[in-house]
């Protein structure tokens, strides 16, 4: 049997607590929902206090409850809960001192590079990383928390919507690598200065940097320098990707076509060539960010190409579908979990780049946080839809109407104020041939559209099996 992650006795020498009956735990867990037997289960405060769940998580199968007042059931009892989980994740991180750590942030693209990075950490040995978009501060010491006793190496995501918020989750994870994928207008309205506000607070992520740390930057950032002198600051050994000479990871091209893509790169001045299983345009860049990662976390080159040339897009996040309908089938692309200003143009760029049958149509939604210059923003696509040659563009929200007044009728395909009433309109309109991308913030419901264009294929399977 293998060693537990944590028991009870552990625990409490990490966190001050006390034992309220022995037990050892194979996982931790927030949520009940998703809890496996043998979890150690967190009570944390929140909308919902944790602690009216503990019952719910013994039914399920906890190992036991982390709380600060008395439950039924093993647990260990402490002041704070949230304090108590963070006191684990950096018991967790010293207990595993061979473990090589890194960390990634930025304003596109975060958790589909730190995917990335971890398939290369798994084909290397022992590997551990966040799920999902785990990357807050509730997320990086959960997944911290999570991490075994024997892990050789992880990778962290960790994400801000204010300043202040990076710089003690770095610290916590304190990584030997870190890289920021790019620095965009996202979350512009919790800062005062916009772009140049949220550039400071991405480089804080470098503050967390183990002595003689790399830190892997973009060099086709408008915000580069103000990078490097933060890595610089940091003692950071200093790596760079980009599409000019010089580079450590230089992108010379990016060939897309059926469902993959071809990079041709230049690696510390060498050529390399190789196949990865995605179309989107910003794969380049993410690519050459991946391997510069891979390489600072001791991951050879074979590994980090295999892992590319394997990894698959993210679901809501540039997964294809071929989508039948009468008379042939459509292609969805789902990009519906999020959106900014630089994604929603990359997206749109690479659709106009892609070769299609039929028609390139696109359905958005409104891009948020993005404070008073959100419309002009919104507005602002109606260029990136022009230079792509998008046939019809369907805009849903308040804030997409800007782009909606921006677009000439020729290119209006319908607007509504929801996603769920624009849904209808693009099923309406989809016909067998065309490439439609589906792209929104996740709180502007962007998978409503997408859901509803992926639905479409049960409707053909019943109409063809009617006939």
């Amino acid at each position: 049997m293998a060693d537990p992650l944590w028991t009870s006795e552990e625990m409490a020498k990490a966190t001050g607590g006390t034992v309220g009956g022995a037990f050892s735990a194979t996982g931790v867990s927030i949520d009940t929902r998703t809890l496996e037997p043998g979890d150690l289960f967190v009570a944390l405060a929140g909308v919902r206090d944790g602690h009216e769940f503990v019952e719910a998580a013994m039914a399920r199968g906890a190992a036991g409850a982390l709380v600060s007042r008395a439950v039924p059931g093993p647990s260990v009892r402490v002041a704070d809960t949230q304090i108590a989980l963070e006191q684990l994740g950096i018991a967790a991180r010293d207990r595993a001192p061979q473990a090589m750590r890194g960390a990634v942030t930025g304003s596109v693209g975060k958790t589909s590079v730190t995917q990335a990075i971890m398939a290369g950490l798994a084909l290397a040995g022992r590997a551990h990383a966040s799920v999902k978009s785990y990357n807050n501060h509730i997320g990086v010491p959960l997944t911290l928390a999570r991490m075994p006793r024997d892990t050789e190496r992880a990778v962290f995501e960790i994400g801000m919507n204010h300043a202040d918020e990076i710089r003690p989750l770095t610290r916590m994870v304190r990584p030997h690598a870190a890289v920021v994928t790019t620095v965009g207008p996202v979350h512009t309205e919790n800062f005062p200065d916009g772009e140049a506000g949220v550039a400071r607070a991405k480089a804080e992520v470098l503050e967390g940097l183990e002595p003689g740390g790399v830190a892997v930057l973009n060099a086709d950032n408008r915000w580069f320098d103000l990078l490097r002198d933060a890595a610089e600051k940091a003692g950071a050994v200093v790596r760079t990707f980009g599409s000019t000479d010089g580079c450590d990871a230089r992108l010379i091209d990016f060939q897309a076509a059926d469902g993959r893509a071809v990079v041709q790169a230049r690696l510390h001045g060498k050529a390399l060539d190789f196949p990865i299983l995605q179309t989107g345009l910003h794969w380049g860049l993410n690519s050459m960010a991946v391997l510069l990662m891979l390489e600072a976390l001791d991951v050879g080159l074979s590994d980090g190409l295999a892992a590319l040339g394997a990894f698959e897009p993210l679901a809501g996040r540039g997964a294809e579908s071929v989508v039948p309908v009468a008379g042939g089938a459509f292609t969805l692309i789902d990009e519906s979990y999020n959106a900014n200003p630089v994604s929603m143009a990359s997206a749109i760029a690479t659709l106009g780049a892609r070769r299609v049958a039929g028609r390139r149509l696109v359905a958005l939604t409104d891009m948020l946080e993005l404070g008073p210059e959100a419309p002009a923003f919104h507005a602002g696509l109606a260029a990136s839809i022009e230079a792509a040659s998008i046939d019809l563009a369907f805009c849903a929200g308040p804030l997409m109407k800007s782009l909606w007044d921006a677009l000439p009728p020729t290119r209006r395909g319908g607007y509504a104020e929801t996603a769920a009433e624009l849904a209808p309109q693009v099923a309406r309109s989809v016909e067998a041939g065309d490439v439609v991308m589906v792209k929104g913030s996740n709180g502007s419901k962007a998978g409503a559209v997408a859901q509803a264009l992926a639905a479409l294929a049960s409707s053909a399977e019943g109409l063809e099996g009617a006939r």
